[in-house]
């Protein structure tokens, strides 16, 4: 991913009220790294934490039927972000507060194929995994890849959407005309904690790598701050970046000059529910990749930073 939080007003407006896929591609994901077993203690603490903030955050179950609860971070657009506006595409999470994103379509699709009605659970990029394997959601959708290390603890389906590996930089700054990614050798990059845009980093030589961003938006104040020189993230997610702070622009890479990274998204459920990865398979079929990639540009065009 998984893919987060608080920055100037521009870049509030980039992920508003959202919470960071990804697979993001947070790490490879969004899309993100795998959530590593911890102590006994720890992981104690950790599920409790978890508990709370699904409790906390989840809408109440919908009425009659079978629910699906599907967790993701909302606030990683355009996958996934908060609104206080409904539409045909959000679905609650609080009283007050609505999911809305590709992830939430594509979450609401899925559970109708299936035979369910979808509720969406907010929660941390890091506790989505713990949550799942706590029960306390069926299913994470949130722009998470599969990965060896996160296939030791939870099942995916095969990939939903693929991205691209970008870079964000300064417009107006020294490497706004890079198209690979060693033009950055000698620069202080920086990606969100637990996910492949930090992983990837390293693959540029000689650059220096600044210690990931809790969150993704943390990064991006960092980067209008001039703390560093260039945030890795995944296109769609760029394009509403950019879009919300013009001073910003995107770096796409040439062929063969880009990261070495897995940049596909998948859903990832409980390892002994073999029955809901083969329903959820089932239904993705379904889908063309035209109609995720429509999809995807109507979230692009839908999100807070379009507006």
């Amino acid at each position: 991913m998984k893919k987060q939080n608080h920055l100037t007003t521009s870049v509030i407006a980039v992920l508003a009220g959202a919470a960071l896929l990804a697979g993001c591609g947070a790490s490879s994901g969004s899309t993100a790294a795998s959530t590593q077993a911890a102590p006994a203690e720890s992981t104690t603490a950790s599920s409790a934490a978890a508990e709370e903030a699904a409790a906390e955050t989840s809408a109440p179950a919908a009425e009659g039927g079978e629910v699906l609860r599907v967790g993701m971070e909302c606030n990683y657009a355009p996958f996934n972000w908060t609104t206080t506006t409904t539409n045909e595409f959000t679905q609650p999470i609080t009283d007050v507060d609505y999911a809305d994103g590709y992830d939430v379509v594509m979450a609401t699709k899925l559970a109708d194929a299936i035979g369910r009605k979808v509720q969406i659970v907010k929660l941390d990029w890091d506790n989505l995994i713990l949550s799942l394997k706590n029960d306390q959601i069926d299913a994470i959708i949130a722009g998470m890849t599969d990965t060896p290390e996160r296939e030791k603890e939870v099942a995916f389906t095969s990939p939903y959407y693929e991205s691209e590996e970008v870079m964000i930089v300064k417009k107006d700054g020294e490497y706004a005309g890079a198209d690979d990614i060693q033009a950055f050798s000698g620069a202080t990059v920086q990606g969100q904690m637990n996910t492949i845009y930090d992983e990837v980093i390293d693959q540029i030589d000689g650059v220096t790598h600044q210690p990931a961003a809790e969150t993704f938006p943390a990064a991006i104040q960092a980067l209008e701050a001039g703390a560093v020189d260039g945030v890795v993230s995944e296109l769609p997610v760029a394009n509403g970046v950019v879009a919300a702070n013009p001073d910003l622009s995107i770096v796409r890479f040439a062929e063969g000059k880009g990261f070495d990274a897995d940049t596909t998204v998948s859903i990832a459920v409980r390892k002994e529910d073999t029955g809901l990865k083969d329903q959820l398979e089932s239904a993705l079929s379904a889908i063309s990749t035209d109609e995720r990639n429509q999809l995807m540009e109507d979230a692009v065009d839908r999100q807070p930073a379009s507006e």
